[in-house]
């Protein structure tokens, strides 16, 4: 389930990022979807590709990871962001949410720590 009101658009200095066509509301469900669970011996070689960017680490077990579908792999990262998302392992989901009231026209953010205020660098911000 993505909602119509969201779309894919240029965002600067970032490639893509999913965007709103309206306002949306803070805690307002905005996409569920299926995700494809990975070996640890398939995120090795995932990870010696550009899919290494767009995977998350998935479980209990970091060494495994999975490829969500729909536009998650699309939302871009903020340390403060205004989207959360949760992962939901035994059905193999990850849902989308709002973390604040959301103007028409907003990129909309997660923050791949996975809380959406947790402000520890990501990996491509610590590298040399």
């Amino acid at each position: 389930m993505i909602l119509p009101i969201l779309f894919i658009a240029p965002a600067r200095e970032k490639g893509r990022g999913v965007f709103t066509t309206t306002d949306i509301d803070r805690d307002t469900i905005i996409e569920i979807s299926p995700v494809i669970v990975m070996s640890r011996d398939e995120r090795k070689l995932l990870d010696q590709t550009l899919l290494h960017d767009y995977i998350f680490e998935w479980g209990d077990d970091p060494v495994k990871c999975c490829m969500a579908l729909g536009y998650i792999p699309l939302y871009n990262h903020s340390y403060r962001s205004n989207c959360e998302y949760e992962m939901d392992y035994d059905e193999e989901l990850i849902t989308v949410k709002t973390v604040r009231h959301i103007q028409a026209g907003e990129e909309l953010f997660i923050n791949y720590n996975g809380d959406w205020n947790n402000e520890t660098l990501v990996w491509f911000h610590t590298k040399p």
